[in-house]
C-alpha cells in the first residue's frame, strides 16, 4: 500500500494492536529505503512478499534489492538490463534466471490506479440518510437492533405510538371477569419470582380487559377458583414463573395452553429474551413499552403510580393474547407445535414444582469444607512461596508474571498490554516444564471452589428450611439445554475431588430419606449413531460393547484384550470430540501429540465409522442450504454465520451445525424423560420427588423403603423416553447425599 503514498495521501500500517501505527509518506520512504513510492513495486519485483503470494527473485531479499535498485537505475527493468554487470557470480545467475519471476512480481505488486471511476470524492461526501427511505428497508430486511437505535430524527417512523386500549381497574373478581380463553399477565418486581415482590395482574379475554391487585386477586374466590380449574384454557407469558408466582399464593393453576415467551425462544433461540417487550418485537408486535421505560434501570428503578402501571401490565395481556395465533401459526410451519405443547410447556411445570421444592442444604458440612480449604489453600500458598523464593501475591497477575517469567525464567507463551499473560490456558501449555505451575492451578480451581460455590451457596440458602430454590433457565442456551442460577447448578466442578466433595452438602429434606440419582451413558454418542445411522456405531450400542473400547479396537485394529489405558483414552479423546466438529489441532492439544499424528487418528476413526463423516459433511451442507439445523423432536438452531467469509467465523458454525442436533437431541430427550418420570412417580403414588437436572442426570430425594422401586422405574423410564435405533442407557445409584449417590 505504501506505493500509493503521495503528497495527499498517507499510508498508515499496522505493527502492533491497533494503536501502535507506523506513517508512510513519500519523504519517510526516502528516509527509510532511499526509493520513492513509485519505486516499492521495484522493490517487491525483486524481494517477492509471502504474505501477498509475490514470488520474487529466489534468494533475493529487502537488503538485497535495495542494493540492486541503488546501484542499477531504481527499477526492475532497469536491473534486468544491467544483469551481465551485476557482481557476484551466485546472485548474477539468480537475476538472469529468473527474468520473467522478476516482471511478473512486480506486475503483482503493482496497484491499478486506473479504473474507471465516474465518482469524485466530492460525490461521495456523507449528507446524512433519509429516513424516509432507510426505514422501511430496515423494516424489511428485520435489522430490529439497528431500528431500535437509530437517531431520535426517525423515532416516529420506528417506534409505533402506543395505543391506549380500554380497560378497567377492578377491586373485586367475579366470574363475569374471565372468558372462556384468557390471557393472564403477573408482573414481579424482579427476576426472581421466588422472593420478588408482586406489582399487578391483568386479564384479557372476551369477557374485557381488567388490571387487579395481589391483594385483589388473594382476597377473590373466583379468581383461585379459575386459575386452578383446568378447563379454563390460559395463555401465559413465561409460565414457569407464573406457577411459582401464583404457588406463593396458594393457588395451583392449571389449564395452561400457550407460552408465548417459550414459542418465541422455540421459533429462535439465537434471539435474546430480555424482556416481554423485546419478545413481542421480535414478531413485529410494537404495541407495548418497555420495563425499562416504566420502571428505570438500577439504582433508578421503581414503581410507579397504580395508573400508570395498569396501563402498562393491560397492554402486555392484550399483547399475549394477539401474538398466541401468529405464534402457533409459526409453529405449525416449522412443526415445532408439538416441541411446545407435548415437551417444554408440560417441563415448565415439572421445572417450576422442583423449584417450590428446592434441595436441602447441610450448611454444616458446607462450613467444614470452607474450613478444610482454607486450610489447604495455606498450604498451598506456603508452598508456591517457597518455590518463587519469596513472598507475592499469586492473584496478581503482574507479580505472579515477573515470579514466573522472570524470576524462574520460564518460555514466555503470550503477552499483554500490562505485561506478561498467566491465563489459564498459558498455565495449562507451560504444564510439567516446573512444579509450581501445578500449585498455582489447583490454588486458583480451589479459590474459586472456595468463593464462587461454598460461600455462594451459603449467600442463596434459606436460613429457615436450609434449602435453595434454584431457578432453571429455560429459554436461554440455544441447543436447548437447561442452565440454573441462584445458585448455578449445573457447573459446580468435578474434576477435583474437592469440587465433587460439594455435593456432599445436598441432602434429603425428609429424615430416613436417601439421595438418588440416575444418569444417562454417553447418550451424545448414542444418538450420533441413530442420527448418523453408522453400521459400526449402532452394532456397538446394540451389542452393549464399551464405546471407548470399541472405538480403540476399530482404530488401532487390535482385540478386546489388547486395548490398553491409552488406546482407550485416546479413543474416549476423539469420541467427545467428534460430537464437537473437533480439529486435528484441538485433539492434539487434548493429547499431547503432534498435530499429524492427531489427523491419522481422526482420519483412521472416519474409515472405522464412514457414515459419521458423512454425516458431518451432510449437516454442513443442509444448514448452508436452508440456515439451520434441527434435533430429532425438531427443535431448530440457525446459524447464519456459516456462509461468513471469515474461516474462523465459518468454521465455528460448522462446529456448531455438526454439534446442535446431536447435544440438543440429547437436551431433548432428557427433557422428555423428566415429564414422564413425573408423571410415574405420581401414577405410582411414590413419595419420591425430583429435585434437580444436571446435564445427563436426574437427582431426586426418596424414603429408603421406595429406593428398590426407583431403582426399577427410574432407568425404565430414561431408556424409553424417546425411541431411537440404539439403546439408551441410564445408571443409577443411590446415598446419603448427592455425592453418596454416584
Amino acid at each position: 500500500m505504501t506505493q500509493l503514498a503521495s503528497d495527499d495521501v498517507t499510508v498508515y500500517i499496522t505493527k502492533k494492536g491497533i494503536t501502535d501505527m507506523e506513517k508512510n509518506t513519500p519523504e519517510t520512504l526516502r528516509e527509510k529505503f532511499d526509493l520513492s513510492p513509485e519505486q516499492i513495486i521495484d522493490m517487491k519485483g525483486l524481494m517477492g512478499d509471502s504474505s501477498d503470494n509475490i514470488p520474487g527473485i529466489p534468494g533475493v531479499g529487502e537488503k538485497t534489492a535495495l542494493k540492486l535498485l541503488h546501484q542499477y537505475g531504481g527499477t526492475v527493468e532497469s536491473v534486468l538490463e544491467h544483469a551481465d554487470e551485476i557482481s557476484g557470480k551466485k546472485l548474477q545467475e539468480k537475476v538472469m534466471e529468473n527474468k520473467d519471476l522478476a516482471l511478473l512480481s512486480k506486475e503483482l505488486a503493482t496497484i491499478n490506479t486506473d479504473s474507471p471511476i465516474e465518482v469524485s470524492l466530492k460525490d461521495t461526501a456523507y449528507t446524512g440518510y433519509n429516513p424516509e427511505k432507510v426505514v422501511p428497508f430496515l423494516k424489511e430486511m428485520d435489522f430490529k437492533s439497528i431500528l431500535k437505535n437509530i437517531s431520535s430524527e426517525s423515532d416516529e417512523m420506528t417506534e409505533k405510538q402506543v395505543v391506549e386500549i380500554d380497560y378497567e381497574i377492578v377491586t373485586e373478581l367475579t366470574e363475569k371477569h374471565f372468558g372462556s380463553k384468557t390471557a393472564l399477565y403477573v408482573e414481579l418486581e424482579n427476576d426472581n419470582y421466588h422472593t420478588a415482590p408482586f406489582i399487578g395482574f391483568a386479564l384479557h379475554s372476551d369477557a374485557g380487559t381488567f388490571y387487579f391487585s395481589k391483594k385483589t386477586a388473594e382476597n377473590s374466590a373466583a379468581f383461585k377458583k379459575w386459575a386452578e380449574t383446568d378447563k379454563n384454557e390460559k395463555f401465559v407469558y413465561d409460565a414457569k414463573k407464573v406457577t411459582v408466582a401464583l404457588h406463593r399464593m396458594e393457588i395451583e393453576i392449571s389449564g395452561i395452553s400457550f407460552d408465548i415467551m417459550l414459542a418465541s425462544y422455540l421459533l429462535n433461540p439465537s434471539e435474546t429474551i430480555d424482556d416481554f417487550a423485546s419478545v413481542a418485537s421480535l414478531h413485529d408486535y410494537e404495541n407495548v413499552e418497555t420495563d425499562e421505560a416504566i420502571y428505570g434501570k438500577g439504582a433508578k428503578y421503581a414503581v410507579p403510580d397504580e395508573d400508570v402501571v395498569a396501563n402498562h401490565l393491560v397492554h402486555k395481556v392484550v399483547a399475549t393474547d394477539e401474538l398466541v395465533k401468529p405464534l402457533a401459526r409459526d409453529l405449525e410451519d416449522n412443526e415445532q407445535m408439538e416441541l411446545m405443547t407435548e415437551l417444554e410447556l408440560p417441563l415448565s411445570f415439572v421445572l417450576a414444582k422442583m423449584e417450590i421444592l428446592g434441595v436441602r442444604v447441610d450448611t454444616d458440612r458446607l462450613l467444614e469444607m470452607k474450613s478444610e480449604l482454607a486450610e489447604r489453600i495455606d498450604t498451598l500458598e506456603k508452598s508456591i512461596h517457597g518455590l518463587a523464593g519469596y513472598e507475592f501475591n499469586i492473584n496478581s497477575p503482574k507479580q505472579l508474571g515477573v515470579v514466573l517469567f522472570e524470576k524462574l525464567g520460564l518460555p514466555v507463551i503470550k503477552k499483554t498490554k500490562t505485561g506478561y499473560s498467566t491465563a489459564a490456558d498459558v498455565l495449562e501449555a507451560l504444564s510439567g516444564s516446573h512444579p509450581i505451575i501445578e500449585e498455582i492451578l489447583t490454588y486458583r480451581q480451589l479459590g474459586k471452589l472456595q468463593s464462587t460455590y461454598i460461600e455462594g451457596l451459603l449467600k442463596v440458602t434459606d436460613k429457615d428450611t436450609h434449602k435453595v430454590h434454584t431457578r432453571f433457565n429455560q429459554t436461554l442456551a440455544q441447543t436447548g439445554r437447561l442452565s440454573s442460577v441462584d445458585p448455578n447448578l449445573q457447573n459446580i466442578p468435578i474434576r477435583l475431588e474437592e469440587g465433587r466433595k460439594i455435593r456432599q452438602a445436598f441432602v434429603p429434606s425428609e429424615p430416613g430419606w436417601k439421595m438418588f440419582s440416575a444418569d444417562y451413558s454417553q447418550v451424545e454418542l448414542r444418538v450420533l449413531a441413530h442420527i448418523s445411522q453408522d453400521e459400526n456405531l449402532i452394532y456397538a450400542f446394540k451389542h452393549d460393547y464399551d464405546i471407548h473400547t470399541k472405538t480403540a479396537m476399530d482404530v488401532f485394529h487390535v482385540e478386546e484384550d489388547q486395548v490398553d489405558s491409552l488406546m482407550r483414552r485416546q479413543a474416549k479423546a476423539v469420541n467427545f470430540g467428534i460430537v464437537y466438529g473437533i480439529s486435528d489441532y484441538g485433539l492434539s492439544q487434548n493429547l499431547g501429540i503432534t498435530r499429524k499424528a492427531a489427523k491419522d487418528f481422526i482420519d483412521r476413526y472416519f474409515e472405522s465409522y464412514p457414515a459419521v463423516q458423512e454425516y458431518m459433511h451432510d449437516i454442513v451442507r443442509k444448514a448452508k442450504e436452508t440456515g439451520y439445523v434441527e434435533t430429532i423432536l425438531h427443535r431448530r438452531r440457525y446459524i447464519p454465520e456459516i456462509t461468513s467469509r471469515n474461516f474462523n467465523v465459518r468454521s465455528f458454525a460448522e462446529r456448531t451445525a455438526m454439534n446442535t442436533p446431536i447435544q440438543g437431541s440429547a437436551a431433548d430427550i432428557i427433557k422428555k424423560a423428566m415429564i414422564l418420570m413425573s408423571d410415574r412417580l405420581k401414577q405410582e403414588k411414590l413419595e419420591a420427588r425430583l429435585l434437580l437436572q444436571v446435564h445427563d442426570e436426574l437427582i431426586f430425594e426418596a424414603p429408603s423403603d421406595e429406593i428398590a422401586k426407583l431403582e426399577k422405574i427410574v432407568p425404565d423410564v430414561m431408556e424409553n423416553a424417546v425411541q431411537l435405533d440404539v439403546p439408551l442407557k441410564a445408571d443409577a445409584a443411590y446415598g446419603d447425599t448427592w455425592y453418596d449417590a454416584k
